[in-house]
């Protein structure tokens, strides 16, 4: 047993989860104060079209958007860090650049809501994809994650290989090998036999996990990110409402944490082609979708080690990574293409010209299509 086992064990053993569920509370009180000083956030209007036990499907409707686009959030805190204020929020630049966005959100677990695994967060997103196909008669959206969101996307195409038109993985863990990252084997290293299967997981007790598992990414990186924005009040504000969403602390349902931390962190099923979800088992060679990975070169939690090795593998079916750099006043590096100034003037035009060329793509076939249909009713 690793040293870093110890503390963990010994702290479960004697308190249990409870305390955590508390510190939820605690930290959520926390983040409405900072909220009360106009640090909450500034959500775009929406409407919810569909639901699930333990998901919500929001429509951002524009009636001159282009093409569907569905956000997958990440299952760790709430959505809005993806419209976390209007100069950096990914929401509202999709818009501005016509497209239809979605949002598949993930509700806080409870015993009431079920316990639920990675196969039912894939159907999830197969169902909202469906709903949003039928919702626009149009063909199937791309699909966009950010982190553990990504990651769920990915499985989900590698399971329904036609689910989407195109997959965008922001800062998405795919690969889990050993020496990948100072956090995967910080986080492989903590003993999850300890943390139980049935009962939901409160936010607070994996956020005291990731912090054991790299206090550098999670602790001194946010400090130092803090001193370099005070002479910067774009930084600071963006860095403090970081800050605040942080707070805001979710319960996760154990089943879906133990299978992360079991299947992805520790065994890297999925990229070894070994991540069995229901009666398949799928990897690599089943995401046959067009991918777009983009990697953040300073973040710790998915790093280019942790992307590269399975988009190697997709390579030859068109997909590629765009590598950005680190910058101040995202607070976590891991949030920087979706909070970050450079993220949004440099990043993500980029992923907007790589959907566009998608949408090209399918005209083209859709146009051949047709002439193809029209040659062989003349004849």
């Amino acid at each position: 047993m690793s040293s870093e086992q110890v503390p963990l064990d010994a702290l479960l053993s004697a308190v249990g989860q409870a305390p955590f569920a508390l510190a939820d509370t605690a930290r959520r009180i926390q983040g409405d104060v900072l909220g009360a000083w106009g640090l909450n956030p500034s959500e775009c209007r929406y409407r919810v079209i569909a639901s699930g036990p333990f998901w919500r499907l929001r429509d951002y409707s524009d009636s001159d958007a282009s093409s569907p686009l569905l956000i997958v959030a990440a299952p760790i805190k709430r959505p809005y860090i993806w419209d976390l204020a209007p100069s950096v929020s990914p929401i509202r630049y999709c818009l501005s650049q016509r497209q239809h966005v979605y949002l598949l959100e993930w509700l806080p677990a409870s015993r009431a809501a079920g316990n639920h695994g990675l196969k039912d967060y894939a159907q999830a997103i197969s169902e909202s994809v469906a709903r949003v196909a039928a919702d626009l008669a149009s063909p199937k959206p791309i699909l966009i994650g950010h982190s553990l969101g990504g990651t769920l996307a990915a499985i989900c195409c590698a399971l329904v290989p036609q689910a989407a038109r195109g997959l965008v993985l922001l800062g998405s863990p795919l690969s889990f090998k050993p020496g990948t990252s100072p956090f995967r084997d910080g986080l492989a290293s903590l003993c999850p036999s300890a943390l139980a299967e049935l009962d939901p997981y409160p936010g607070s007790l994996l956020s005291h996990i990731s912090a054991l598992a790299s206090p550098a990414t999670f602790l001194w990186s946010r400090l130092v990110d803090a001193g370099f924005s005070i002479t910067d009040q774009h930084a600071m504000d963006i860095h403090t409402r970081v800050e605040r969403w942080a707070l805001d602390e979710v319960p996760l349902p154990g089943k879906l944490v133990h299978q992360i931390i079991e299947w992805l962190y520790r065994d890297d099923c999925f990229c070894r082609g070994t991540l069995k979800i229901g009666d398949t088992f799928i990897g690599p060679s089943h995401v046959t979708t067009p991918t777009l990975a983009v990697v953040n070169t300073a973040d710790e939690i998915a790093p280019v080690a942790s992307v590269k090795p399975f988009i190697d593998m997709l390579s030859r079916r068109g997909a590629r990574i765009i590598e950005h750099p680190g910058e101040i006043g995202v607070g976590l590096q891991h949030l920087g293409v979706l909070v970050g100034r450079q993220a949004r003037d440099q990043v993500w035009p980029e992923i907007i010209s790589w959907i566009r060329r998608l949408g090209d793509l399918d005209k083209e076939l859709s146009d051949s299509l047709q002439s193809e249909s029209a040659l062989g009713s003349a004849r």
